[in-house]
């Protein structure tokens, strides 16, 4: 790593936090040590980010069995999925391979259960029935605002399983804007003006993002490493991706459009424990019903979670 592009040293320096971010630079790598290939090897699901053909972000999540994230080498991530072919990524994902263009892709696995997280960003090709990813960046992050899930594997037919429905719109419609309102977390695609994707993500207590119209959102920008690699790629590009995930019945909430912080202090003083505030702007909805295969028990919320007004 060289180090941060114009767009996160922007927001670093407005922040005020130039010598934390500094520091936290250290957490950027350029491969896979042991123990996190260790730790991927053990997850079901990974969410990756990346734009469409339209350049448009989006952010999507892919799931197998544990052992379906492999690391032949410390600079290659091989993951055993593809995408349906409704997915909002499946070109880009699946359109690629020998011989041809890689696509820029962000990812972060995340295990509910011990609340740890790893970001990787680099450049897929698919191969066969594979995804092959060359790794850019490895970023190591806290358990923060990460809201504590144990998988549940049910005996019968799993709450809300059943045929795989889509639905696509330009706003959302009630029942969309009450899921997000009651949502605990939610994972943010974005790239940087050259294209690097990158996938991360948003925790707090329900009610922390705000519906401010069927195609407007607010949250909070919670204290964090100081790296701002979501807020310093929005500097650079507005487009974003937004996936909520449905932890009881497998939904997927696809949303893609444009983003941008508020610096406002009296609007931030307005909301607890936020620095700084985002607004994205819906541009297209696509939901998917039965996406995902995977349960989860009910959350036990982090303690780092400030209260919502």
């Amino acid at each position: 790593m060289a180090g941060y592009h114009s767009g996160e040293s922007a927001v670093q320096r407005q922040a005020g936090l130039l010598r934390q971010a500094a520091f936290s630079l250290g957490g950027i790598h350029d491969s896979i040590p042991d123990v996190a290939a260790a730790f991927l090897a053990e997850q079901p699901m990974i969410v990756l980010g990346g734009a469409d053909a339209r350049d448009r972000m989006w952010a999507t999540q892919l799931v197998g069995q544990p052992g379906f994230l492999g690391v032949p080498d410390p600079r290659t991530l091989v993951i055993e999925a593809l995408p349906e072919t409704d997915d909002p990524l499946h070109e880009l994902l699946t359109d690629t391979g020998p011989g041809g263009l890689p696509a820029r892709v962000g990812m972060i696995a995340i295990e509910p259960a011990t609340r740890r997280r790893m970001r990787i960003n680099g450049r897929v090709v698919r191969e066969r029935r594979q995804l092959r990813v060359a790794v850019d960046q490895v970023i190591a992050n806290c358990p923060k605002y990460i809201q504590k899930r144990e998988r549940v594997v049910p005996e019968d037919r799993p709450k809300g399983s059943g045929p795989r429905v889509v639905t696509e719109d330009t706003e959302l419609n009630p029942d969309q804007q009450r899921a997000i309102g009651a949502a605990d977390t939610f994972f943010i695609a974005t790239a940087s003006g050259d294209g690097d994707a990158d996938a991360s993500h948003r925790g707090g207590n329900p009610g922390f993002v705000r519906v401010l119209s069927p195609t407007l959102l607010r949250w909070p920008d919670y204290t964090g490493n100081a790296m701002f690699l979501t807020l310093g790629n929005l500097v650079q590009n507005p487009a974003a991706g937004i996936l909520v995930p449905d932890w009881d019945t497998g939904t997927a909430l696809h949303l893609t459009g444009t983003a941008r912080t508020v610096w406002d202090t009296d609007e931030t003083a307005q909301v607890p424990g936020a620095q700084r505030l985002v607004e994205f702007t819906v541009a297209a909805v696509r939901e998917i019903t039965a996406a995902c295969d995977l349960r989860w028990s009910g959350p036990a919320f982090s303690r780092f979670n400030p209260p919502v007004g």
